[in-house]
């Protein structure tokens, strides 16, 4: 065999010197503009280069395992929930049976890909990338491997979240860029998958949820397309990468020239600072105190007005990631301590000038400490944006499952540029999952979103409705997860880096609100973005959702205390009791998709009993007295039979609620009202004799005459 060889003429010193020089030169030149790993990871820790727009210009998608069913607004199954193994098609290959979840033309880029699993062996199948139609792939072994293992990178390039959650209930996330110049493929074998229902629930069948943001660049974009060879020759690049990412904006060095923003604010009062440019603001700090520091947090608002357009009025604490509680977080964009210091490193170019303001809307004094803007050098361009961020808070709003599910709006654009992020801010009232909404992005008018998800937390990188914490991730972050599975605060944060996501004429980003119980929440999203001078929000004035007093607890939102019906009765729905204590079993609000005679379509389910199992729960009267109570019941073959108390008197002695049936009984006698704080106790005296073993109780409302 005939071995191929290169021959390089001899050279005097000074001639090789020459020679390298201009070898370096022209494949420079050659290289200039090519988009290579190296370009991508340099654009993606280049917080200068978010603020404008993209050369060259290129358009961001997701291919996802969402519910097929979903095909319209105005369509049957819009809010469809099984967002499952659903696959482009099933390839043969060599005798596999490989699922295709991504095909894509180039010239493009991978550049966010999350998953996670369900079921037997999940997660072990073979993924397999193939790049530009080769028939071997560029990247083989499981998924775990590959997305938050080390095959393709470390973390935070590679990683799962949270830390505190066991691994297969963890999201797994892959932010290190593929880039392909004709084309790209990614499958994904298991045998645990049905080929007829490959998301079925039955027998050990996996599941399997993905997301996967690409790029689409113009035809005839130069790309290096992604291999082993090249991407260890781009190991420089990548080691300063996750260094960078790593650090978060707490290793960003305060720098610039700084202008103080410490004042003490009235309630009512702004104080604000004016900024010359051409320049941009390079960070933001600052620390609120007051005696309600989470009223603060959420009544302080921060306003910034660039060259005479005003594009920024957040909550201070929204703007910073943590809702209204002093949390600790550190992403590449915000970093937070338990201390109260707050800090932005979002870069914010203007080009005449630049106001900043802080305007307390609360009713409480609110001393702004340790506050300062730095600003550093810009040349202002065509391509140079100014940064936007909007919020809003949907108060006491509705919220349940199946045709019960809304889609919110997070933001509404008109005019160039490009979506860098959001975060949640949701208080639940429920011990059940507020999350599975999919998110829809709709880009210059698509009457179907070209980004359409699997669920809210997978949407912030998590998974499974996981509450642990996890804050060190560059681009995304739980800072707080207590409302997970009851009626507490959640915070979610998801910035964009190459997933960015740009407009040329507008963007619509709606999120469904999908809770397993109909409730009702705060919900509480902003919005992040940069546009070219002209562009403008949509969004509604937010003054009084920014005055609404903070939810601490469920009575804040739920009210707790009875009402009268047009009768004159005074009543309270049974999913809207105080859940004090329970021995066993979970209480919770249910609804069912078959027709029953719930008042409000919704009873309070204590489930899952054991023997002796006891609750209490609560609510308020403004009354005293004597009344004739009428409780509104559930009977089925899995109910059982109880004692139940009133303020500590037997009301009911022996309430069999077992029938073979699921259907609706009443129960009524005489009880005595107290003002303030009313308690219910149940008791389990006898289960049901249910083949499962299952014994439940079901209370639609109570009512009182």
């Amino acid at each position: 065999m005939v071995r191929a060889r290169f021959f390089f003429p001899i050279m005097k010193p000074k001639t090789l010197l020459l020679a390298t020089l201009l070898f370096a030169i022209f494949a420079g030149a050659a290289n200039a503009g090519t988009i290579t790993i190296k370009s991508l990871l340099d654009e993606m820790t280049d917080r200068d280069e978010r603020a404008r727009f993209p050369d060259p210009a290129f358009t961001c998608a997701q291919f996802s395992s969402y519910d097929r069913a979903s095909v319209a607004p105005d369509k049957p199954g819009w809010f469809a929930n099984s967002d499952r193994s659903m696959f482009l098609r099933v390839e043969r290959n060599n005798g596999r049976r490989e699922f295709v979840m991504l095909d894509a033309k180039g010239p493009g880029a991978i550049v966010r890909f999350w998953m996670t699993f369900a079921g037997k062996d999940c997660g072990r199948g073979t993924m397999r990338i193939y790049i530009d139609g080769a028939g071997t792939p560029a990247v083989e072994g499981t998924a775990f491997d590959i997305l938050s293992g080390s095959i393709i990178a470390g973390p935070p390039l590679a990683a799962s979240v949270s830390e505190e959650t066991p691994y297969e209930r963890r999201g797994h996330n892959l932010y290190f860029p593929i880039p392909y110049a004709k084309h790209c493929k990614i499958t994904y074998e298991s045998g645990n998958l049905r080929e007829d229902d490959p998301g079925a629930k039955k027998g050990d069948t996996e599941r399997v949820y993905y997301n996967i943001n690409y790029r689409s660049y113009p035809a005839g974009t130069p790309v290096e397309s992604f291999s082993k060879s090249v991407a260890q020759r781009h190991a420089a690049a990548i080691s300063s990468a996750q260094e960078k990412l790593a650090s978060g904006a707490a290793g960003l060095a305060p720098a610039g020239n700084f202008t103080g923003l410490v004042a003490d604010l009235a309630p009512g009062a702004s104080h604000a600072v004016t900024l010359r440019g051409p320049a941009a603001v390079a960070s933001i700090a600052l620390r609120l105190r007051a005696q309600n520091q989470e009223q603060a947090l959420r009544s302080t608002m921060l306003e910034i007005t660039f060259d005479g357009e005003q594009t920024v009025r957040v909550p201070v604490g929204d703007f910073f990631g943590i809702g209204y509680k002093q949390l600790r977080t550190n992403t590449y964009n915000t970093t937070t301590d338990e201390s109260g210091l707050m800090r932005a490193a979002w870069v914010m170019p203007f080009e005449k000038n630049c106001v900043v303001t802080l305007r307390n809307l609360g009713a409480q004094t609110v001393r702004v400490t340790d506050a300062a803007v730095a600003t550093k050098p810009w040349k202002w361009d065509a391509r140079s944006m100014h940064f936007g961020a909007g919020w809003r808070q949907y108060t006491k709003v509705l919220a349940g499952p199946h045709d019960k599910a809304v889609d919110l709006n997070y933001a509404e654009l008109r005019g160039k540029g490009v979506y860098v992020g959001d975060n949640l801010a949701i208080f639940n009232t429920t011990y059940r999952w507020w999350g599975e909404g999919d998110e829809k992005v709709y880009v210059d008018g698509e009457k179907f979103p070209s980004h359409i998800g699997t669920g809210t937390e997978d949407y912030y990188g998590y998974a499974w409705c996981r509450p642990e914490v996890f804050t060190g991730h560059p681009f995304i972050a739980q800072p707080l997860g207590e409302g997970s599975f009851a009626p507490k605060l959640s915070v979610n944060t998801r910035y964009r880096g190459l997933d960015a996501i740009p407009f040329g004429k507008s963007l619509r980003f709606d999120m469904e609100l999908w809770h397993w119980s109909p409730t009702r929440v705060n919900y509480a999203p902003a919005a992040f973005w940069y546009m070219l001078p002209g562009g403008r929000s949509l969004a509604p004035d937010n003054t009084a959702d920014a005055r609404e007093p903070v939810a601490l607890d469920r009575g804040d939102i739920i009210p707790t205390d009875l009402r009268q019906d047009k009768d004159g009765a005074l009543f309270i729905e049974g999913e809207d009791l105080l859940v004090e204590k329970t021995t066993s079993g979970k209480a919770a609000a249910q609804s069912i998709k078959r027709p029953m005679p719930w008042s409000g379509g919704a009873q309070l389910w204590w489930r899952d009993l054991k023997p002796e199992a006891r609750a209490t729960f609560a609510f308020y009267s403004d009354v005293s007295g004597r009344f004739d109570m009428t409780a509104f019941l559930t009977t089925a073959n899995d109910y059982g039979t109880f004692v139940v108390r009133l303020n500590g008197k037997i009301v009911f002695k022996n309430l069999n609620l077992n029938t073979p049936e699921l259907y609706t009984t009443t129960a009524q006698a005489g009880v005595e009202l107290v003002k303030g704080k009313n308690t219910l106790d149940v008791e389990l005296v006898a289960p049901s004799k249910h083949p499962g073993g299952k014994t439940h109780f079901g209370l639609d409302r109570l009512r009182f005459k």
